[in-house]
């Protein structure tokens, strides 16, 4: 630690020192002892002076301070900047000092010993990993090192793992932060208690402890000097310290121009000054920490300075220095440029002194730690002020911040305010601050200066021509600033005895808002077209209020202010109200999108419950307090649908336009819905409003479990206590949700764990008021109700589209019950009845959702009623009241059935109202005579709404406010605007009632729909939830209602049936202008376009699909159509072929060639086959390894390499296949194209400018048709696809006359066809295979170059995809039929080209691997006689496989079907011989010599030739000449495994070692000849693939056991030409025997390829690979990765793994899969597959508990492996089907 105090001291301050005077450089070692022992004498002046001297020329601060500056800015930049000479010496001096003539190294150790601390206290830095545990941490900062984490037991608890953005440090150990119960025990090294003292005298010398007793010397006074230096030298630049500090303020107002607005100015009386104050430092610590912040935190320094916190003392003093030194912090960060980065750096020192409540509180008290820090967040707000233009632009006086400016942009203020919110968690703390009225109050002036901040004002005429984004800024701000604090103080306000602090901030907050009314000269009218998001004070005050009646019983009426008060409170969240319906009707869409992302951001998850749910509830609280008719007034006053709300059919607005009418009148009802509907705040509890957040969300989309908890507002203060993902969510989530677990289609997207809602949710619980609360885009409410709708369907409720359910709510808090006279005023009857009214004479501009909305207000209506019907009171009121005329009562229940005759209203002459009046005039007027002139009812909402607001302000002040009133009414009446207004009176004899039953008979279109329920079933009016009602459409719901209402009154009930019973006359059909009938038509016209442009549709779409399914189908063979390739009847002698570009069909022909799409690709899938069953494991420790020597890739190698150490290089090139790793695959979708239409379709491609995500110039495209990704056109060979007839007729030639014939085929030179267009494409596809692979993965000769080279390639290729095709039918033939690609298959025409080049190339005929096979050679021994040339490879050692490729490819294209069988058929000799040799090389001694006996007395039998025994026993013989078993010493236990062999057992050796060639046979048979494969089962495939191949005899008689010796039909006489074969290994084995014995041991059965077994865990692999140094550059790699075919360990874009500007990862991906790989990146849980050039994110395979991917590890749950996915990446690996399946690829030009 000493020693990394001197480094990191050294750091800013090293650039000072100068070098020593060379007296001085003497023996620093003896020097330190003898000062050591001159200052342990009792009398130390003298050691003390010395020191001094050497201290103050070793450490002389001469150098200019300029100098420092650029030195630390350089260390900034280089890491450490490198420490000249000068600096070297002093660290040394500082050294050997401390050490005290010692070694520093024992010294360190020394000191180490003693560390007394049980705290693990490791301290990080950014991008650490570290964990948290909810269960076991107290503080929500708690943090834990990995090392501590895993040592304790966490299972089961609640935590994840996270990087750390800033840094922080271990809290193990820390009993004030962690449970005891987390904590390891480290208390171990506490026995360093009695050495304490040692410990301090180890440290005396060093001069750095006890500043009281002097004994610093020389270090105080040079740093007080320091200082004052630094202050002068610094004036210009920085002046924050000393002297300058006064000035400070100055400057800053100096700037601002202030005469334009007025300054909080907040001198000594709002603060205590001393906290601006200038700094005066008495100790070191002091002295560093104030060069750590004038250096803005080095990261080095704070490293330091943190590691010693385990140190009690030092933590308390450390904090009171950090606290002294908080406002120079400020100063610090706000001239910082790199303002994030030290930001991180404030908080990583002070989340671990703040998060312990002891020290906190310890502070608070000693330090004024909360006056500081209001102070420190007032002070620097203030510089970023601006005058408000909110209601009075040109007098207000109110300044908000300005949210522009960098400080509220870059988040400037964030560690500060983290700071406050870290501290008012601890109770102690945030009690101090509630009971402090000083506090209060400026705290309170400091959120004001965010009221009504960002204002927004409408565009009426232009665009808006820049869209500021300042509007993040605001809603950061008030979240950071004012939210997250307020939700931190309501924490502690839980309990009754803390009424007082809810008094004490609602006081202080109503004061604020007071003064904010005054500031910004509020009467009553808001200003028009302008809207602020922001009113912190009003929700500081909604909050407290609701905490207030919630949990601590206050008395509502007791907080709250005078009525006149209550007014200007509701103004300004009702206009946000109504500016959200302005913004989703489009009013504001001058101002661009940002006004939309502000309405977004209002309600969205993170913010809604510090903004829109207070808003809310502040509403509801001053509707419970209101008179309601005002409030209802209000409501459509603020909305502008005044003047729609009049039963005229024509009207006239002034403030909206007629567009925006209807959609601000659905605005307009459905809030009055959520405010009488919502109980957020009204009395539900915890639980039950998690429970209705989470059904809310669930219903609008199936969400993951982490969208969920991302979804719903929780307390937004983290500090708060309320965790996300406690015990009740979880419980909730269960109660309400159903977990739907991935599925997985191969090819189809990767899914994730989703959570749908429950039957019973939808039945009982889906809420749609709480979903049009909650969406922050309106589709999602469409999205629900269409969820909803599709519920009903499925489980038979409800057929058609139903309406939004009503809902039961909980029952009202008692302080709120005044909320329901809303629903039981006159003001909102009469509106209802006129809305009702005009949906039924079917007036424009109302929708379905209006009526929707009014139907939910009455039924609110019924359900909230009083509980007896009240007598009339009407007469007691007086007869001021205007709406008396038209309702007599309040009571919904008693005004539904009142009937209303007449109404006046005011229409336009030119409405049909006017017309009709002239003619009824006289009837009119002996109305007139019969009943006074008040009948006709006139219902004016403005004027009410004025009167009403005229007697509040009257009981309030008798005239204060009088005079303004004419001027605000004024724009209503607008007298100018609408002279052509006149009064008419309507006849309308309807009540409530009335209109519902006809509003029923409407929506059903029959008459007399409606029937009384309850006249047939009495009980209903019993038990009235009857299920029947819950779901349905408006017909239901009107039922519903009539039901309540009938419930609710017998009066009702009576007048029901009275109406019922009138026979009602049909609703007059409404006459139809000319012009209506014109857009009716065109309506109906439209609507028939629509039907057909469907129907159209729906068919295409069913084409589409029926073509995908051919085309696109990857993995389900039964369903494949054959497509056209094979669709040639054998009768049709040439194939015809469709182009897919011009869409003419015909044959390929010479000149005008077709072409299969076909993708080249190359692949080591092959090379991964191992021979055990075992999977291979991912390394997670350093002792597992993997060695890739069991794959095929490394045997055949390994064997190619051993045959051309003894061979002929040209005869070893044709006795092994290559293409193991690096063979080309070819692989179609089947489609096929004229090769002169695919030329000019790249050349369109080529001019496109589109971006695509494939190279055009490496000839990549998209089929045309599909759209599968390709790369080359394969030519079709001209003539038939399926062989004719002709060829496949069996002749009945003996087997000697078709060995003669093949021969003599093979000899004939192959001239390449002439230079056709044909011939051209057949060679450049050519080109372009062996390009597809690299030259290393061709070239195996020994002389570069060779023919011989190209050959092996060729007769490779085919080897490769027949192999692969094998694999993908999963390593054999029982499955039969057409293999998965078969449809698609280009096996046919890739032969076609393959042969057609290999007959360039002749075998000398001398060389003909077919003559050893068919003939006896005489001159055996002149074969071997000349000895310094390299033998020919022995044909027993000869690949089977490739010998059959190398003899059919050399023949004449087409192949005739009995050349075919009959080369398969010597063949098969061969095979069945090395299977014998291997068997006799496998077993032991004593069994050799037995079967040498047994067969030997069998080998005059008549089908000696076809008994394996016989055949065994000669070659036992045979063998036995040479020297091939005799060294069989210790050699043995290594290859031969002691097997007690059987007959059964030999000939299932026999059988195992033949089928890989009989696999290959009959796929090539298939393919070339175009007959199925039958499916059989796995033990008797040898013999039905045998018989296909034609090697049984068709007289063979199945009765007996199989005998595989029975398909063997030898050319030429059997023990003749196996003694031949045996001599030339004999001859071989003479020299050597080891290798000889090696070769003929070939491994037959290889096991599929799969990718490696991953462990259970993610965490096991990320422990050990994110520490994990990369072996290349011996670095710990930013981003790892690990190959998940082979295991290696890559850098991801590592720069310092680069070789030739390939990154690893791509060079990797050529060297392990030829240009794929797949890789897991461990810090991200992601698969990442690279592909030739282009590389794709793939998805995860570890999903979480809740099947859901962590991509980054955000998250940081346990990961868990996803089998299912694995599988289905392991698949696309196999199947090559990357660049099909996977959509999004990009290039990586190399740098991954």
């Amino acid at each position: 630690m000493a020693a990394a105090a001197a480094a990191a001291v050294g750091g800013p301050q090293s650039p000072q020192a100068e070098v020593p005077a060379p007296g001085l450089a003497l023996d620093k070692a003896a020097t330190a002892a003898h000062l050591k022992a001159a200052l342990s004498r009792p009398d130390n002046r003298a050691g003390a002076e010395e020191l001094q001297a050497l201290l103050e020329r070793v450490l002389s601060a001469e150098r200019p301070l300029a100098a420092a500056a650029d030195g630390e800015e350089a260390a900034a930049a280089g890491g450490g900047g490198g420490p000249g000479a000068a600096e070297e010496e002093a660290l040394e001096w500082c050294k050997c000092l401390l050490a005290g003539g010692g070694g520093y190294d024992e010294f360190c150790a020394a000191v180490r010993a003693y560390d007394p601390a049980a705290l693990c206290g490791l301290v990080w830095t950014a991008n650490f990993v570290a964990y948290r545990c909810r269960t076991c941490g107290i503080s929500p900062c708690m943090s834990l090192c990995a090392e501590c984490f895993h040592q304790g037991d966490h299972t089961g608890h609640d935590f994840n793992m996270f990087r750390s953005q800033a840094g922080g440090a271990c809290d193990c150990g820390d009993s004030n932060v962690m449970r005891e119960s987390g904590i390891l025990g480290l208390g171990e090294n506490a026995c360093a208690r009695k050495s304490h003292e040692k410990y301090l005298i180890a440290l005396k010398s060093s001069g750095l402890t006890y500043p009281e007793d002097k004994l610093v010397y020389g270090i105080q006074e040079p740093s007080a000097g320091a200082s004052t230096l630094a202050v002068q030298g610094f004036a210009s630049a920085a002046g924050t310290l000393g002297q300058l500090d006064s000035s400070d303020e100055e400057d800053q107002d100096g700037s601002q121009g202030l005469g334009k607005r007025k300054r909080v100015k907040l001198s000594s009386n709002t603060k205590d000054q001393s906290i601006m104050d200038v700094l005066k430092h008495k100790s070191f610590l002091e002295e560093l920490l104030f060069w750590t912040i004038k250096y803005e935190f080095p990261q080095k320094m704070v490293t330091f300075l943190l590691n010693m916190l385990p140190d009690q003392e030092y933590k308390v003093a450390f904090t009171k220095t950090f606290v002294q030194h908080y406002a120079f912090i400020m100063k610090t960060l706000k001239k910082s440029h790199e303002s994030d980065t030290m930001s991180n750096r404030i908080v990583h020192i002070s989340v671990q002194l703040f998060s312990n409540e002891e020290l906190a509180r310890q502070v608070t008290e000693e330090c004024q730690l909360l006056d500081i820090m209001v102070t420190v967040l007032l002070y620097m707000m203030e510089s970023c002020l601006i005058k408000s233009e909110l209601q009075d632009e040109e007098n207000s006086l109110h300044v908000v911040v300005n949210c522009g400016e960098a400080l509220l942009k870059n988040n400037t203020y964030w560690p500060l305010v983290s700071d406050f919110i870290n501290i008012l968690s601890h109770q102690s703390v945030a009690k101090r601050f509630l009971e402090d009225h000083g506090l209060l109050v400026t705290w309170m002036n400091f959120v004001s200066f965010f009221q009504g901040m960002n204002l927004n004002k409408r565009e009426l005429n232009e665009h808006v021509e820049f869209e500021s984004q300042t509007y993040y800024a605001a809603f950061a701000a008030e979240l950071e600033a004012c939210a997250q604090p307020m939700w931190g103080l309501l924490s502690h306000c839980k309990v009754r005895e803390t009424q007082e602090y809810t008094r004490n901030v609602v006081r202080y907050c109503l004061e604020a808002l007071q003064d904010w009314f005054d500031a910004i000269n509020f009467v009553d009218e808001p200003a028009p077209n302008q809207v602020t998001f922001h009113l912190p004070l009003h929700r500081y005050y909604a909050m407290f209020l609701s905490k207030a009646v919630k949990c601590q019983e206050l008395d509502l009426d007791s907080v709250l202010p005078d009525q006149e008060m209550l007014m200007k409170l509701m103004i300004h969240p009702l206009q946000i109200q109504a500016s959200l319906a302005e913004i989703h009707s489009n009013m504001w869409v001058r101002n661009g999108l940002q006004i939309k992302g502000q309405a977004m951001t209002y309600v969205q998850s993170h913010f809604c419950n510090s903004m829109i749910d207070p808003d809310i509830y502040l509403l509801q609280v001053c509707a419970s307090r209101l008179d309601p008719d005002y409030f209802i007034s209000s409501v459509f006053e603020r909305f502008k649908v005044v003047d729609l709300l009049t039963m005229a059919s024509q009207h006239q607005n002034t403030v909206l336009d007629a567009e925006h009418e209807r959609s601000m009148l659905e605005g307009a009802l459905t809030f009055l819905v959520i405010l009488l509907s919502l109980r957020l705040h009204l009395g539900m509890s915890d639980d039950e409003i998690l429970r209705a957040e989470m059904v809310a969300q669930l219903c609008m989309n199936d969400r993951t479990h982490s969208s969920l908890l991302d979804l719903i507002p929780e307390n937004p203060n983290p500090k708060s206590g309320i965790i996300p993902g406690s015990y009740s969510f979880e419980s909730v989530l269960s109660a309400v949700a159903d977990f739907k677990a991935p599925v997985f289609e191969p090819g189809g997207s990767m899914q994730q764990g989703m959570y749908t809602p429950k039957a019973e949710v939808w039945d009982h619980e889906f809420d749609p008021v709480m979903v049009i609360l909650r969406t922050v885009y309106r589709r999602d409410v469409q999205s629900a109700m269409d969820r909803y709708t599709a519920f009903l369907k499925q489980s038979g409720k409800f057929p058609g589209n139903p309406w939004p359910p009503y809902k039961k709510r909980t029952p009202l808090h008692p302080s709120y019950k005044g909320l329901m006279r809303l629903l039981h005023c006159k003001t909102l009857h009469i509106v209802l009845f006129t809305l009702l009214y005009k949906i039924l004479m079917d007036h424009q501009n109302l929708s379905e959702h209006v009526l929707c909305m009014v139907l939910y207000l009455i039924e609110l209506g019924l359900e909230n009623s009083a509980e007896e019907e009240p007598d009339e009171e009407a007469s007691a009121c007086g007869p001021e009241r205007c709406h008396d005329s038209w309702f007599p009562g309040s009571n919904l229940v008693s005004n539904m059935r009142h009937f209303i005759n007449y109404v006046r209203v005011r229409v336009p002459e030119t409405a049909p109202e006017v017309k009709r009046d002239s003619l009824a005039s006289t009837s009119s007027d002996s109305l007139g005579s019969l009943q006074n002139s008040g009948t006709a009812q006139v219902f004016s909402l403005v004027a009410e709404r004025r009167k009403k607001f005229q007697e509040i302000i009257n009981r309030n002040s008798s005239e204060a406010n009088q005079v303004v009133r004419p001027k605000t009414s004024s724009k209503w009446s607008a007298p100018g605007s609408a002279p052509q207004l006149t009064t008419a009176i309507l006849e309308i004899k309807e009540s409530i009632l009335s209109l519902l039953i006809k509003l029923h008979h409407k929506l059903s279109g029959k008459q007399n729909s409606y029937y009384p329920p309850w006249l047939d079933d009495i009980e209903i009016l019993i038990q009235p939830e009857i299920p029947k009602y819950s779901h349905g459409d408006g017909i239901t719901a009107v039922e519903r209602i009539l039901l309540k209402a009938a419930l609710q009154s017998r009066m009702n009930k009576r007048i029901i049936e009275e109406i019922c019973r009138k026979v009602t006359p049909p609703v007059p059909p409404k006459k139809i202008t000319a012009a209506e009938k014109k857009t009716l038509d065109k309506e109906e016209r439209r609507q028939k376009a629509r039907e057909r442009q469907q129907k159209l549709l729906a068919e295409f779409a069913s084409r589409q699909k029926s073509f995908m399914e051919t085309a696109m189908d990857v993995d389900s063979p039964e369903s494949d159509i054959p497509m056209e390739i094979t669709t040639a009847e054998p009768q049709v002698s040439e194939a015809v072929y469709d182009c897919v570009i011009c869409g003419q069909s015909g044959p390929s022909s010479e000149d005008r060639p077709t072409g299969l799409v076909v993708l080249l690709q190359a692949s080591s899938v092959l090379g991964q086959c191992r021979d055990n069953v075992e999977p291979k494991k991912l390394p997670i420790s350093e002792e597992e390894q993997i060695y890739p020597w069991d794959t095929c890739a490394a045997v055949h190698d390994v064997r190619l390499s051993l045959l051309q150490r003894y061979f002929k290089d040209s005869s070893c090139l044709l006795a092994v296949s290559i293409g193991w790793e690096g063979g080309v695959y070819v692989q179609t979708c089947g489609h096929t194209l004229h090769i002169d239409c695919h030329k000019s379709y790249m050349e369109s491609l080529r001019n496109d400018q589109v971006l695509q995500g494939f190279s055009v110039d490496k000839g990549e495209f998209t089929c045309p048709l599909c759209r599968q990704f390709a790369n080359s056109v394969l030519p079709c060979y001209p003539g038939s696809n399926v062989e004719n007839n002709l060829w496949q007729r069996p002749s009945n030639k003996s087997i000697q006359d078709l060995i003669k014939e093949v021969e003599e085929l093979q000899g004939r030179p192959g001239a390449f066809p002439s230079e056709t267009n044909l011939s051209k494409e057949m060679e450049s596809v050519m080109k372009d295979i062996k390009n597809t692979t690299q030259k290393k993965y061709r070239d195996y000769s020994k002389t570069p170059g060779s023919p011989d080279n190209d050959f092996l390639f060729m007769y490779s290729v085919a080897r490769t995809n027949l192999e692969l095709e094998l694999i993908h039918r999963g390593g054999n033939l029982c499955s039969g039929g057409a293999s998965t690609a078969g449809k698609r298959s280009c096996l046919n025409q890739l032969f076609h080209v393959l042969a057609l080049h290999m007959r360039l190339y002749s075998i000398d005929s001398e060389y003909n691997p077919w003559r050893k096979l068919t003939q006896l050679l005489e001159e055996m021994s002149s074969q071997l006689g000349n000895e310094e040339q390299q033998p020919e490879v022995p044909i027993l050692y000869h690949d089977v496989t490739s010998l059959l490729l190398i003899q059919i490819l050399m023949m004449p294209q087409p192949l005739r079907k009995d050349h075919f069988t009959c080369i398969v058929k010597v063949l098969f000799t061969l095979l069945y011989t090395q299977g014998l040799v291997a068997l006799s090389v496998k077993c032991n001694e004593e069994d050799r010599s037995a079967w040498k006996h047994t067969g030997a007395l069998k080998k005059n039998t008549c089908d000696a030739e076809k008994s394996y025994e016989v055949l065994l026993s000669f070659v036992i013989s045979e063998l036995s000449k040479g020297k091939l078993y005799h060294e069989e010493g210790t050699q043995e236990c290594a290859t031969i495994i002691p097997v007690a062999w059987s007959p059964e057992s030999m000939e299932k050796y026999l059988q195992d070692f033949c089928l890989p060639f009989l696999r290959i046979t009959s796929l090539l048979q298939h393919h070339l000849f175009g007959e199925d494969l039958p499916s059989c089962q796995e033990e008797e495939e040898f013999s039905v693939l045998s018989s296909c191949l034609g090697l049984l005899p068709t007289f063979y008689q199945t009765e007996h056991p199989f005998i595989s010796a029975s398909c063997l039909d030898w050319p030429v006489p059997a023990f003749d030409i196996i003694s031949q074969w045996c001599f030339e290994i004999n001859s071989f084995t003479e020299r050597h025997a080891e290798q000889g014995k090696a070769l003929l041991i070939q491994e037959s059965k290889w096991k599929l390829p799969h990718l490696l077994q991953l462990p259970e865990n993610y965490n096991t692999i990320f422990q050990y690979y994110h520490r994990k140094t990369c072996s290349v550059c011996t670095k710990v790699p930013k981003d790892p990765a690990v190959c998940l075919v082979c295991g290696t360990f890559v850098c991801l874009k590592g720069l310092c793994c680069k070789q030739q500007s390939y990154c690893e990862c791509v060079l990797h991906s050529q060297n392990c899969g030829a240009g794929t790989g797949i890789f897991l990146l461990i810090n991200a849980s992601v698969i990442i597959i690279i592909r030739g050039h282009r590389f794709c994110l793939w998805g995860s395979v570890y999903l979480d508990a809740h099947g859901e991917e962590d991509r980054d590890l955000r998250r940081g749950k346990p990961l868990y492996i996803c089998k299912e996915r694995y599988k289905v990446l392991e698949q696309q690996w196999i199947s090559h089907t990357f660049d099909h399946i996977n959509k999004r690829w990009g290039p990586h030009y190399n740098g991954l």
